[in-house]
């Protein structure tokens, strides 16, 4: 009998919501089979059977929320031993005192994460280190969903104790809770309660929502946001686009302004390194980047997300052409998969995609800067004494005022409005 437990599919995933159940108490099923989907609070996910087998017993219920390690369901594989979950991969282990006699020399944990829609993989090599554990210590560790490879034993040899494992799990609590701390000790405000005097309807929030929410709390009240806004004549680059979107169009890409604007921000990026950077409250230290990993805000049905196009410094404009208009898509239907979502340097955010003329973006902490475009229109401005009609561009810049400065975000802005104002240089590139 198989004790198939909600496992962790990725950084910061912590609970999760039924969505629905593809099976039922009885039926059978093979090694791969959709057992159901979960929603997170970034991607729906298709969870499959870690094993043949037949469904004893459903232990939730649709909309019921599960955390990671939580017991879903049992699957009879026709072993009387009642074993974890295929896909968690971990020994058995009975209950009683820490003992050295107990003591195994390789803890056998997880090579692999219950797949999502896109089949992610954990690095296998990431198993590899040998340890000296009790079980009681690897099963302490499996209910607290700890690596016990990743803990330095204290006791005999090196071997893992339990007191070992609690402090881990004190320093991780410690970790995810920081920014948290932050924000609570930072605000004291009694919010009042809501007051009504006519008809309402209540609509809970989706997990979505309610990170969403969390996250722009978090950064409204560690960030202290600064803005400088800039308008760009975009004609030259209005008239390229124009004239190559049926090029692009034969070579499987939809030619937007995006993939211009990512080129020009990764090419300004490089010249102004402090604002591909990352602000490091406890060491009091600026972390700056040396990889451009560009977040692209996404407005979905169910609330923003951000995918992230990886090294854009690498990419060409039909490349990156291709690589937004996939992701935007599985953004939107929430199939995108965990690593798209992960590890941005710089943000940008489309006004103008909803007819805005331009706004004033929230940083995605742990970031210093955002870049926000408004609608492009035209305008009358002067040119050698008259006034001509040209296509202009309105950007907002948000920046970090901790690390990045007013005359630091103005000098940004003028070397953008260069590349921007001449697309053969982002071509050329």
């Amino acid at each position: 009998m198989i004790d198939f437990r909600f496992a962790d599919i990725g950084e910061g995933i912590h609970e999760g919501k039924i969505l629905q159940w593809m099976v039922k108490e009885g039926d059978e099923v093979k090694d791969g089979d959709t057992l159901f989907t979960v929603e997170t609070d970034k991607v729906n996910a298709e969870i499959p059977s870690p094993a043949d087998g037949k469904i004893n017993k459903i232990m939730a219920e649709e909309g019921d929320i599960i955390n990671v390690g939580d017991i879903v369901v049992k699957i009879d594989d026709g072993n009387n031993n009642e074993t974890p979950s295929k896909d968690l991969n971990v020994e058995p282990v009975n209950e009683g005192d820490e003992d050295p006699s107990g003591v195994v020399g390789e803890l056998m944990v997880s090579s692999e994460v219950i797949e999502s829609s896109s089949e992610a993989k954990i690095k296998e090599e990431d198993n590899k280190r040998k340890v000296l554990a009790t079980p009681v210590a690897r099963k302490l560790a499996r209910d607290l969903n700890i690596d016990i490879n990743t803990i330095k034993g204290t006791g005999p040899v090196g071997r893992v104790m339990k007191e070992d494992i609690y402090r881990e799990e004190e320093k991780r609590n410690e970790k995810e809770s920081k920014a948290e701390k932050m924000v609570s000790n930072s605000v004291k405000v009694d919010v009042p309660e809501i007051k009504v005097s006519g008809e309402v309807e209540r609509v809970p929030l989706t997990m979505l929502r309610k990170t969403i929410a969390k996250n722009m709390v978090l950064s409204k009240t560690v960030i202290p946001h600064a803005v400088a806004i800039e308008e760009i004549d975009v004609s030259n680059l209005v008239k390229f686009r124009k004239e190559n979107k049926e090029m692009a169009k034969e070579n499987g890409a939809h030619l937007t302004y995006m993939p211009f604007i990512i080129k020009a921000l990764v090419m300004t990026l490089k010249e102004f390194a402090e604002f591909n950077s990352s602000f490091d409250e406890e060491k009091e230290e600026i972390v700056l980047k040396k990889y451009y990993n560009i977040g692209i805000a996404t407005d979905t049905p169910d609330g923003l997300m951000v995918p992230v196009i990886k090294d854009a410094d690498k990419k060409g404009i039909l490349e990156l052409a291709k690589e937004i208009s996939e992701l935007s898509e599985k953004a939107r239907n929430r199939t995108i998969s965990l690593d798209k979502l992960q590890d941005g340097t710089m943000s940008i955010t489309n006004f103008g995609a909803v007819g805005t003329m331009a706004g004033i973006p929230v940083i995605k902490h742990p970031e210093v800067a955002i870049l926000g475009i408004g609608k492009i229109t035209k305008k009358p401005v002067v040119e050698d004494d008259e006034i001509v009609i040209r296509d202009i561009l309105t950007v907002t810049l948000s920046i970090d005022h901790r690390v990045i400065d007013g005359g630091d975000s103005g000098r940004f802005l003028n070397k953008l409005k260069e590349y921007l104002r001449d697309p053969m240089l982002l071509v050329l590139s």
